[in-house]
């Protein structure tokens, strides 16, 4: 029986994006396989997670959740039976989870044909990338929308991946409020102060994303959480922590009434199964971001679906062969 994890850090996100990690991931399977793991009798993702802490130290259990993510969901999978249902729960049962469908950037055309082929498809919510064109023409695309679709047929989310200058920000954020904004996602670059400020005066609810890579500690966490009182924060288990480390998030966002949503982060079918059987532990009121195995050509045949702008598992589909 074999179990299965995938471990994709990002280039300028992920803390052990190094050339020198291919290596580590490689020694540390290589030790894994050779001394094995002793497997909790119970699946639940914390003693789960204490076997993870069993393999890294609490250096490297810090510095790299693409393999924290990577090692929880292969023995997830493993102590589940191998068939990659490391959660039986309601989304593999066949309850689907509503998604945001993402909007990439480029000219105004390209832009405008993707929205209408999100909505044709059935997408009520759509994230659009802001801060990185002309600001005036991302503008123009967000009252194409709502020109088109008021906020209770299409909620827009805008991410501005850190790209507004932090003395501007402020001005472009009351500029958008026309549009019916849910929410934006990252406005100034992680690390300012000024970002405490900003989510205190924003009109548009504030999300944070990158702003979370690097805080690991639980009382880090409460701390960012507590000063900068974002409205969201949006979870990506590659980068923030794996598993048990988003849970964690989520506990302390609750008694702040800090939303939250979960994120894919460009895994492919292997990792965007895992993350979807996540969530699906939570009650999900609000889409999440988890179409981005959309974007591949070639990718993992899966029983993953996206329908009506909603990811389903489709049981009735097998899963596709997996190299070694």
């Amino acid at each position: 029986m074999v179990g299965i994890g995938e471990c994709g850090p990002l280039p300028g996100l992920s803390p052990e994006f190094t050339p020198e990690f291919e290596s580590i991931l490689e020694h540390t399977v290589e030790q894994l396989n050779q001394r094995g793991v002793q497997l909790p009798p119970h699946t639940n993702l914390t003693s789960i997670s204490s076997c993870v802490h069993q393999i890294l130290d609490k250096q490297e259990y810090a510095v790299q959740p693409a393999l924290v993510f990577a090692l929880e969901t292969a023995l997830l999978d493993l102590v589940n039976g191998g068939e990659k249902v490391i959660f039986k729960n309601s989304f593999v049962a066949g309850q689907p989870i509503p998604i945001n469908g993402l909007i990439w950037m480029g000219g105004l055309d390209f832009m405008l044909q993707q929205i209408e082929i999100k909505i044709r498809d059935g997408f009520t919510c759509l994230k659009l990338k802001v801060g990185s064109h002309d600001f005036e023409k991302e503008c123009d695309v967000l009252q194409y929308i709502r020109r088109k679709y008021f906020r209770d047929k299409i909620t827009i989310r805008l991410d501005a991946n850190g790209a507004f200058k932090k003395d501007d920000a402020l001005m472009k954020i009351n500029q958008l409020t026309r549009f019916d904004i849910h929410s934006l996602e990252q406005p100034i670059k992680p690390g300012l102060p000024e970002l405490k400020e900003l989510c205190r005066q924003s009109p548009i609810p504030i999300a944070l994303d990158e702003e979370l890579i690097g805080i690991t500690g639980k009382e880090q966490k409460k701390q960012l959480l507590e000063q900068v009182r974002p409205h969201f924060i949006i979870l990506k288990p590659t980068l923030h922590g794996g598993l048990a480390g988003c849970a964690e998030w989520i506990s302390l966002c609750e008694p702040l009434n800090i939303g939250w949503w979960i994120t894919s982060a460009l895994e492919s079918s292997i990792g965007l199964n895992a993350i979807a059987q996540f969530t699906a532990n939570y009650p999900v009121s609000i889409p999440q971001g988890l179409g981005t195995g959309m974007i591949y050509t070639e990718n993992i045949e899966s029983p993953l679906q996206v329908e009506q702008g909603q990811l389903t598992y489709n049981s009735s589909l097998n899963w596709g062969n997996i190299k070694d």
